[in-house]
């Protein structure tokens, strides 16, 4: 039986598990996939934004201005890349101008630092890629990007260091109450908690209902995106909004914190929660509506490109809130989720507190990840003393992107280490570049075999079925 069990492992679930480690309770994560971060997170835009979009009063408001001013800090703690590059939104009319004032206004209401009306002149200085035909645009220095999978990994390692459980390709059938204790049935058993929190992501509205609360939809919004080359990851170097729309932000332009350049999403409402299909129509749509921003976009320099479900709530903003006695709604945490998620969870901490949860601040709680920097980071006297000590730090596997064998067994070794290969991709990036893993994955599947003890013909690509190998050939 734990004190409390959060139900979800992306960035909002991960934020509160790591939250609630600074405090002597027991803490339960489970998760139906079988890694960190598998769902939206995993195909998320990685924009730490700055707050002037959502609108004033609202939860988004809120928490979105919080979340952008701890991100830095939370960050270097951590070890996560996080870059404040900056984001601009464009105007093409003077239209949008005047849409461009209305955020403007909103967010010096939402408490926003550093925003700016600026001209045509001083954006095309600031960025000579984009398209002539641009009139301004709204300046926010304080907009930032982050590996969203990156950080969300970083934040539940660090809960398991201090004491967090994780219960992976764990799946929620029923939950219930019973002598005031929440049962919660799955396909590995009975989990018992005192308090309960809902962070679901695109199936909280179903956890919602088995808890009885007020009703709420989650709407599936897929949205597609292409990733470039690194060739061409310095074709912008701020984040590259349009004037949004009712659908959302628009398709954005962006370098990412590891040198590539991503353009997406669009925006389409669909019944499957977990339909993560790329369509062609849906590629055209992404790459002309960011030409519509920046000039010279060639589709030849796609790496890869993917797709993302978003948790859109009915409500129109975050759900967070008290469904039943001792349990806690964080659901429907669409964007600015990412950036909101680090301050949505010492809120959701409060609001179990507040419920009688007893929190006592551990005195020996560990804020800091340690040995996370890869081979081709460090210094020469570090990359010196970790070959001594294993010369697997020499070999490489991934030639793209620079990855070596003792890289691969860190990410494998490390507290809820990588049992995929994208679960190494998503730790340390074997298979993120040129190639995406045309050369290196069949070494990686060897590594992972011998590293879990298992057989090559059991490991998958992602989460399960999803097997890479069928049998050998000789």
């Amino acid at each position: 039986m734990y004190d409390v069990a959060i139900i979800g492992a992306g960035i909002v679930g991960t934020s509160i598990a790591r939250e609630l480690s600074k405090f002597d309770v027991s803490c339960v994560v489970i998760d139906k996939s079988n890694d960190i971060a598998n769902g939206s997170t995993k195909a998320n835009s990685g924009i730490v934004h700055a707050g002037y979009d959502a609108k004033e009063g609202t939860l988004k408001a809120k928490f979105n201005v919080l979340g952008s001013e701890m991100y830095e800090g939370i960050c270097k703690e951590l070890d996560v890349p996080y870059k404040r590059n900056g984001s601009l939104v464009l105007a093409f009319s003077d239209e949008d101008m005047k849409h461009i004032e209305m955020l403007y206004n909103r967010g010096l209401k939402n408490g926003v630092r550093e925003l700016e009306i600026i001209d045509k002149n001083k954006l095309l200085s600031l960025e000579p890629n984009l398209q002539d035909n641009v009139v301004g645009a709204l300046y926010a220095k304080t907009g930032a990007i982050v590996s969203p999978f990156e950080l969300a990994i970083a934040l539940g390692e660090n809960a398991s260091q201090n004491g967090v459980e994780f219960m992976l390709s764990t799946v929620v059938t029923k939950v219930y109450k019973e002598n005031d204790l929440f049962v919660i049935e799955t396909n590995n058993g009975v989990i018992k908690a005192q308090y309960l929190v809902n962070a679901a992501g695109l199936f909280a509205d179903d956890i919602n209902s088995m808890l009885g609360g007020q009703e709420f939809k989650i709407i599936p919004r897929r949205g597609e995106y292409c990733l470039f080359d690194k060739a061409v990851g310095n074709m912008v170097t701020r984040t590259i909004f349009q004037t949004p729309t009712n659908k959302g932000k628009g398709i954005l332009v962006s370098p990412t914190v590891h040198g590539n350049l991503f353009v997406g999403p669009n925006a389409i409402e669909m019944d499957k929660k977990d339909d993560v299909s790329t369509t062609k129509e849906g590629l055209e749509e992404v790459i002309k509506g960011g030409n519509r921003s920046v000039k010279g976009l060639n589709p030849r320099d796609i790496i890869t490109s993917f797709t993302g479900v978003r948790a859109t709530p009915s409500t129109g903003d975050f759900v967070i809130n008290i469904p039943t006695k001792n349990a806690v709604n964080a659901a429907g945490i669409e964007s600015p989720g990412l950036t909101a998620s680090v301050a949505i969870a010492p809120y959701v901490v409060n609001l179990l507190q507040e419920q009688g949860l007893r929190l006592n601040r551990k005195s020996d709680f560990i804020a800091t990840r340690q040995n996370t920097k890869l081979f081709i980071n460090m210094t020469e006297n570090e990359k010196k003393e970790v070959l001594k000590q294993n010369p697997l730090y020499g070999r490489i596997i991934c030639r793209c992107e620079h990855i070596t064998e003792g890289d691969i067994i860190s990410a494998i070794n490390r507290p809820l280490g990588a049992k995929t290969v994208d679960g190494v991709k998503k730790r340390v990036r074997a298979g993120m570049g040129r190639c995406q893993g045309g050369f290196c994955m069949p070494r990686v599947v060897e590594i992972l075999a011998r590293e879990l003890n298992v057989s090559p013909i059991e490991i998958t690509k992602s989460d399960k079925d999803s097997y890479i190998l069928t049998g050998e050939t000789k």
